[in-house]
């Protein structure tokens, strides 16, 4: 598998009390732990009308191989994963070999913590934007949220430069019509672009549309025939794909995310209300409780160079 995210070696440790919190900040890429190392990832199964063709890793969790059907698979003499013709990368399973099955229950944790964060951002720049219906629209960076499903019906343009983010709230399903595209402009990333969609139903991605961006879906993903994404289908029930191109985009440009704990030798997670100015290379977040430990995390080694508390806020300075 491909290497994870790394905590770079810093750690600050402070003892705070009686501050208190503040509103959140939406413009953090999701952390999506190790489960961005999956261009395909689902808990019930992964199946195919071939030929599909996806670059990237595949993986079922806790379902076995057998829900993995239509790519052919071929396990490997370590049997810790299999290969297809139609998967650049490889294919994993939880009843592969040791440590497949440990690495494949992390990767679905961090997925599912991936979309509760997501889920969870407060202060959207837009809500209920055109009643669930951004069909022809052009988007700006933000944090969008809907409480209903969202329809694209034509072209949908997500206009910014490749550092901003866009996340995309949506409480029921999402539904992209036929030969339709989501559109990137101005050097926008398909790494920092999320949807998370709650809906019972999911994610239908109509007949040769295009589709950018990580899908986070509580339920299914169906992609219609010919249907492409530059971006991971991460599906809490099962992925079905027929004759369609996924790749995996490169990661974020700001694959960094402030995480605390209560104590130093604890479970550090993403810190909640965080704001990173990438100009001033500070981060800020509000205290939370009894958490004294911070860690930067980082895919690059940092260095934190100050450590401050003021008006209910943690402020760290780093290079």
């Amino acid at each position: 598998m491909k290497k994870m995210n790394s905590v770079a070696a810093i750690m600050a440790t402070i003892i705070l009390s009686g501050l208190a919190a503040m509103g959140g900040y939406p413009d953090l890429p999701i952390d999506l732990g190790s489960a961005g190392n999956f261009g395909v990832l689902a808990k019930t199964g992964i199946s195919t009308v071939p030929g599909s063709s996806v670059t990237g890793d595949m993986g079922v969790s806790p379902i076995g191989s057998t829900a993995i059907t239509g790519f052919s698979l071929t396990l490997d003499s370590t049997t810790t994963f299999s290969t297809s013709d139609q998967v650049t990368g490889k294919v994993y399973a939880s009843d592969y070999s040791a440590p497949t099955p440990s690495i494949l229950t992390t990767a679905v944790s961090d997925m599912e913590t991936a979309y509760t964060d997501a889920a969870g951002r407060t202060l959207p720049d837009h809500t209920e934007l055109g009643a669930g219906d951004i069909s022809g629209m052009t988007l700006a960076p933000g944090l969008y949220k809907w409480g209903t499903s969202v329809l694209i019906n034509t072209d949908v343009t997500l206009a910014g430069g490749p550092d901003d983010v866009w996340i995309f709230q949506i409480a029921a399903n999402l539904t992209m019509a036929s030969a339709k595209s989501v559109i990137l402009s101005g050097g926008a990333r398909a790494g920092n672009i999320f949807w998370q969609v709650a809906g019972g139903v999911g994610v239908d991605i109509g007949t040769t549309s295009h589709f950018e961006g990580t899908i986070l879906s509580q339920a299914g993903i169906n992609m219609q025939t010919g249907a492409s994404i530059n971006g991971r289908l991460l599906a809490q029930t099962a992925v079905t794909l027929q004759s369609n191109a996924v790749t995996e985009p490169t990661d974020s440009s700001k694959a960094m995310a402030l995480r605390s704990a209560d104590t130093v030798s604890g479970l550090y997670t993403y810190t909640p209300g965080q704001y990173i100015n990438f100009a001033k290379k500070s981060i800020t977040a509000p205290k939370q409780g009894n958490i004294q430990f911070y860690q930067i995390w980082s895919d690059t080694a940092l260095t934190i160079t100050e450590f401050t508390a003021t008006n209910g806020n943690v402020a760290v300075t780093y290079e």
